[in-house]
Formats: C-alpha cells, structure tokens, sequence
C-alpha cells in the first residue's frame, strides 16, 4: 500500500530500492507517528472539520496500535511502504471511510517530520541522562582520586604534573559542554511542524496552535516552507551534538590506551573487561575502550555526511531526504551504547600511586622551581635561563617540597563548581 499511488504498477525493482530500509526504521517513530496523529484528530475536530463521534473513534483505534507498539506485538509487513500506510490502512481497515479522514490537513512529509521531531527530543533527554550518569561517575573518580599525582604530557612528552582528579574532572566538565550542544538540538528539534502539508500549508482552517500545545512543543514553525526545509536540519543539529560527544569520549579512551601501555601502567583493568592474545600470554588489550574510539571517529563523520547529502538541494522536499533516518536513528544507537559501556567500564579502573617518584619524571618540577626562583626575586627570563642550563649541564635537582604535592591536584571548590555548571545547563 503506497499513499501516493493510485494504480499498483510501480516496477518491483524499483519500489525495493526506493522504499530501502523504511520498514525497518519506521518502528522506531512509530510510537510519534501515532502520537501526532491523535492530537492531528484532536485539531480536525476543534477545528470542526471533522465529527466528535469521528474524532472517537480515530483515537480509540490510534490508542490501541499505540498499544500494540509499546508491547513490542507491531510489524510492517512487505505490502506497505513505510509505517504511514499501515496505520492508515488500519484505520480504514477498521473504521472504513472515518479512517480515511486522518490525512485531512497534512502530508506524509509533514507527518514524517512530526514524527521524527518527537522521536530526536526524547532521544536528546535519554542521552543527557545516559551522559549525567558518566558525569558523576567521573566526579566520583575525581573526589577520589584528586591528590594522587599523574604525569602531564604535551606532544607525547613528560611536561607539568598533573593529577587524576585532574584528569577525571577535565573529562566530566567537557561532558557540560556536549550537553549544551544536546540542548541547541532540543530547541532546534521543538518547533513544531505539523499543519505545514507537504511545505505549503493548507487550505483547510487547521488550528498549528492546538497540535503545538497538544504535542508539547515549546513553539511553532511558523513558515510552512521553513518547516519543511528544516528536514535533514533537525537531524543535522542531533549528529552536531553526537559528534561532540564523541569527540570527548574517544580522546578519553586515547587517554586510557595511552595510559595502560606497559611502558607507563598508569592505570589497569581487571581481566573481565580486558582481552587476551591468542598467542601471548602476557597480554591484557584495552579493546573495549579501542573500539570505542574508533566508533566514536567513524560518528565525527556523520555531520559532514548529512551535509554533503544536502548541500546542493533547492527548497522543498526532495527524497534524498529519507536517508537522513537511517542514519540519524543508527549515530543515536551507536553513543548511547558508547556512553553506557564507557560508564560501566571506566568505573572499574585502578589507579597506580607514587607515579611521580619513577626518574622518568625527574625534570617535571623545572617549572615550579623556576618559580620558586621568580618569586626570589629573580626575573622569569633569567630564572628560564638558570634552570635550563642546569638540565644541559646535569646537575638539575628538583626541589620537592610539600608545595609540590598541590601541583597538579584539584581542589574541592574546583569540583564543586562543575557540578554547578552541570545543574544549571542539565535542565
């Protein structure tokens, strides 16, 4: 069943191709599909188009596929084109010539897009909850771990001491900074486009007011070219935020190989979540958090991919456009089993302690002793000068003190503010 054909003469091949993987990824906005069709009754009635009776029985029988969806009992079957033409199919199949009023006011292409609107906000709300969960993780870690001291590196070199509450902290407040790209999304993703048909509005008197309340949207698009344009934008904005996200999550599994190599063993894990050599013994392999960086990459691509579908489209809707679900719907999968394994994983981490005392670390104070002789009184570039050519000349001795122990560590005024900022921008 296809809504837009009127005689069943579209060449197989061809309906396969252009129909691709809808059916499969349909049933993840099936639930919003039902969603916006209810309060899209609701209107037809308020706006007296059609009956109360019609109304009824449009959302009793909506309710009841809604029903069958949530039990996981809903399937699109070979015969329909995409998850629109099952309910609508449903509808009439059901209540005969009621059911084929729903289509009153709108378009699929509207109707599609209401749909996925409502699916990305809740995804956005489940993944900042997936993310506040490894936000406090990583406090944890941080409160835990704040004066146990760590190696600084700058190009791969031993620079300034550094600490793992440093460390695990720096991790949790560029978790703040993804969600306020999440939080960009949302607002991009709550506007409501329902009522704008096929990118033209319609002639019958709709109430856009009425659905947008209905649905919960903060406000309405109000263009109905706009709303319409605004497909593969709504998902561009979620694949921004992913990629942000990603971003944070595979440098912080760098971190963890880097940190975990033999040379360094900075940190371990325990055996069931490392991996073994099939034919050395002595391995333990950081794989889980290696693929975690290499997803995490492959999902930095996407924004550039959504925009490279879409960079030479005029306005209007074009069906290149339907490629945008598959893959917008498989990048939300991907980070929030990322951040969930991520977050199980990294809590299980063990920390190794007197890192610092190792000779591979002897000049990591230099530049705390040229301080110490700055504020002797001596001028910055003369102290530079002086402990420079201690180290070229080999008689350089770090001077540690219990000044020296602060360097690097992370204070509790320090985390508490981060959890400040996370309060404010994760609501």
């Amino acid at each position: 069943m296809k809504l837009w054909n009127k005689k069943d003469i579209l060449n197989k091949k061809i309906e396969q191709f252009t129909i691709g993987k809808d059916r499969i990824y349909d049933l993840y906005i099936a639930k919003y599909d039902i969603i916006a069709s209810i309060a899209h009754a609701k209107m037809l009635y308020k706006s007296e188009i059609i009956s109360e009776n019609e109304m009824n029985l449009l959302t009793n029988e909506l309710n009841k596929i809604k029903n069958k969806i949530l039990k996981d009992d809903f399937i699109i079957e070979e015969q329909f084109e995409d998850i629109h033409s099952k309910i609508e199919f449903l509808l009439i199949d059901k209540l005969g010539d009621i059911g084929k009023k729903i289509h009153t006011g709108r378009s699929r292409n509207d109707q599609v897009l209401v749909a996925t609107q409502l699916y990305l906000k809740d995804e956005i709300s489940e993944i900042k909850t997936n993310i506040k969960e490894l936000f406090d993780t990583l406090l944890v870690l941080a409160e835990k771990n704040k004066n146990h001291l760590l190696p600084g590196y700058t190009h791969l070199q031993v620079a300034m001491p550094s600490s793992f509450g440093l460390w695990f902290s720096a991790y949790a407040e560029c978790l703040i900074d993804d969600i306020l790209y999440l939080n960009t999304a949302y607002k991009i993703n709550d506007q409501n486009p329902l009522g704008s048909a096929a990118g033209y509005g319609s002639s019958f008197k709709i109430d856009r007011i009425y659905t947008t309340k209905e649905l919960e949207f903060e406000t309405l698009k109000y263009n109905v070219v706009a709303a319409q344009m605004n497909r593969g934008r709504v998902e561009k904005s979620v694949s921004i935020a992913i990629s942000c996200i990603a971003s944070t999550l595979s440098k912080l599994s760098s971190d963890i190989c880097f940190y975990m190599t033999q040379e360094l063993n900075f940190i371990l894990f325990p055996d069931e979540v490392t991996t073994g050599s099939s034919i050395m013994p002595h391995k333990k392999n950081p794989d889980v958090f290696e693929l975690i960086r290499a997803k995490c990459n492959s999902l930095q691509s996407l924004t550039n991919e959504l925009n490279i579908i879409s960079s030479n489209l005029t306005s209007g809707y074009h069906r290149d456009m339907q490629l945008f679900k598959e893959k917008i719907i498989e990048a939300i999968n991907e980070i929030k089993y990322c951040i969930e394994v991520t977050n199980y994983t990294i809590k299980k981490v063990n920390i190794r302690e007197k890192i610092l005392d190792n000779p591979n670390y002897k000049y990591i104070y230099t530049v705390e002793n040229l301080n110490e002789l700055v504020n002797g009184g001596m001028s910055f570039r003369d102290a530079y000068v002086k402990v420079s050519e201690s180290i070229k000349q080999k008689n350089y001795v770090p001077k540690k003190n219990n000044k020296h122990t602060l360097v690097g560590s992370i204070n509790n005024l320090c985390l508490n503010e981060i959890k400040n900022k996370m309060k404010i921008n994760f609501n």
